[in-house]
């Protein structure tokens, strides 16, 4: 028995038996959900199990949220889940997974099955297609169709296939059937993620020491209570580096990698370093690498090429970068003249007291790309006093993502700021497809004059309706649900506020125990009346023909029935 194997067997069993929070489920202490439509069968739950601990893993995402993506089921043509990326310069990245899972066989040695292989091709090859018709579960089906739509607008899908199970990698057969497969490599990516994989990334973080050879002069000083080192380095220490570390360098880098995501930045490096007429020139077009480490030693009686000895060192800017380099260094079929290839490098040495200053250095040099900047943020006032008044109505306002479980009575910033952007601001449309942007571009827009009551409430609706939308109560829920959550959420908030007679700004402390009370009793109602509303304004735009997933994810998407809306209520 393989013992990383093991301890996932183990990972998947308290999965399977630990209730969720009741605001996921609707009942205290009910088992997972999203396992009950496989009925009594143990073997597909624990597979499924597996899918969604592998989904967590790769996309850095709490497991009751990769819940929405799981697609695992009958007629899921080989996708057990699939998450869609938001629109970034015109593209989108979608991540598909397939797991096999062996129930019996614990011993790693099993490699991924080669039919497995072949109905992941031929998935590609159907899904991304929009002429091409194919039955799929209703788990799969509006995704697909919303994928679809987006192809159709003229969004390029970058595709990430990920084929999960608790072995070894697919054989070289397989391989060949993927490399003669005709799928665009440039827009298609392949990866194996097994039990091993899972492992390294629950396992905590570790120290990294290790050696950085500088080439040529570099100036170290101390600054403010702090030491720096700024010099250059070969591009080929900085692949040799990642060879031996991998990803425990970027644990503290805000952008999540796994693989060479096809986008125009990693591209133009990519471009940069395989062009002889341009990869000497590598150090004055790329913006170079910080690392911050804890110590660092050199020989201060050389006058250049010092040998930096680092303890714990993390890359919080350049990340990309460095696992570009990696890659394209590592490809016996691209160029290997490297020797006179640099990039440069910033070190700040840091005590364990800077921890905040390391997340303003992090936020400073990652602001140009917003993505996951909640946690940069979290040292903000607006967050500090947003937590303090959640604390005082009884609930828990989570600034971070390593703040703790989730439960009833918590609130995540990532939720409250979607909640707020949709539902009190009446941007339904970007608070579910510009997520990237929440704490980037709509950052005051949001957080601005929120009070805790506000945040709470909002939170309190979003919840109800996703309840709704993942567990229907309705045997013939509406087509277009799947897409209408953050429309529905928005209208109850509006009728939440008319039906009591204020305005947002009396929502406060003095008056939320009132309105959670009056949400509880008449949720059911006000979303019953929602829905109307968005039937009423899906006709005035439509009429009466019947409308495709593909229109009502388009509709949904580009904020068509606001003004709509407006006209009905």
């Amino acid at each position: 028995m393989d013992i990383n194997a093991s301890i996932i067997d183990q990972q998947l069993t308290g999965i399977l038996q630990k209730p969720l929070p009741t605001w996921l489920t609707g009942h205290l202490d009910e088992p997972p959900a999203w396992f009950e439509r496989f009925g009594n069968d143990d073997n597909k739950k624990r597979s499924a199990a597996f899918v969604l601990l592998c989904m967590s893993s790769c996309l850095d995402l709490p497991l009751e949220d990769c819940t929405d993506w799981l697609t695992e089921g009958s007629n899921d043509a080989g996708v057990d889940g699939l998450y869609i990326g938001e629109v970034d310069d015109g593209e989108f990245l979608v991540t598909i997974f397939q797991g096999k899972y062996k129930v019996n066989d614990l011993s790693g040695q099993a490699n991924f099955p080669e039919n497995g292989v072949q109905k992941a091709i031929n998935t590609v090859q159907v899904l991304f297609d929009p002429s091409k018709r194919v039955d799929l579960n209703p788990h799969l089906k509006p995704k697909v169709e919303e994928i679809r739509s987006m192809v159709l607008e003229g969004y390029i899908p970058n595709v990430r296939v990920i084929l999960c199970n608790n072995g070894a990698k697919w054989t070289d057969q397989a391989q060949r059937w993927i490399d003669q497969s005709g799928l665009p490599e440039r827009q298609i990516q392949w990866l194996h993620f097994n039990h091993n994989s899972v492992v390294g990334i629950l396992s905590k973080t570790k120290t990294v020491n290790d050696t950085l050879r500088l080439v040529g002069k570099a100036v170290v000083e101390d600054f403010n209570y702090r030491r720096v080192v700024i010099g250059k380095v070969l591009v080929s220490e900085v692949a040799e580096l990642f060879n031996r570390h991998e990803d425990s360098l970027l644990q503290r880098n805000i952008r999540r990698y796994l693989g060479l995501h096809e986008n125009r930045v990693n591209l133009a490096i990519q471009s940069t370093l395989v062009n002889p007429d341009c990869r000497e020139n590598f150090y004055f077009f790329n913006n170079g690498i910080t690392i911050i480490c804890e110590n660092f030693r050199y020989n201060a009686l050389q006058s250049e090429n010092f040998e930096l000895k680092l303890q714990g060192m993390q890359i919080i800017n350049g990340g990309q970068t460095c696992k570009t380099i990696q890659q394209t260094l590592n490809n016996p079929e691209l160029p290997s003249e490297y020797q006179n290839t640099f990039v440069m490098v910033r070190v700040y040495e840091l005590s364990k007291e800077d921890q905040s200053f390391v997340t303003d250095i992090t936020y400073a040099t990652n602001s140009q790309n917003p993505v996951d900047l909640r946690d940069l943020r979290s040292n903000d006032d607006l967050q500090k006093q947003l937590e303090l008044g959640v604390k005082n109505l009884g609930y828990v306002y989570k600034r971070q993502r390593e703040q703790g479980s989730v439960g009833s009575n918590t609130l995540t910033s990532l939720t409250v700021a979607e909640a707020v952007l949709a539902i009190w601001r009446e941007k339904p449309h970007q608070a579910k497809f510009r997520r990237k942007e929440h704490f980037g571009k709509f950052y005051d827009d949001i957080f601005k004059n929120l009070n805790a009551a506000q945040a709470i409430l909002a939170t309190l609706i979003f919840r109800q309706v996703e309840n709704e939308r993942k567990r229907p109560s309705h045997k013939n829920p509406p087509t277009f649900l799947p897409y209408a959550s953050h429309y529905i959420a928005m209208l109850v908030g509006r009728r939440l506020l008319k039906e009591r007679g204020i305005q947002l700004g009396d929502v406060t402390h003095q008056q939320f125990n009132v309105l959670r009370e009056f949400l509880d009793q008449n949720t059911s109602r006000l979303q019953e009346a929602a829905t109307q509303d968005i039937v009423q304004a899906l006709t005035k735009c439509y009429g009466e023909r019947e409308i495709s997933l593909q229109q009502l994810s388009a509709t949904f998407r580009r904020g068509d029935l606001l003004e709509m809306l407006d006209e009905v209520i």
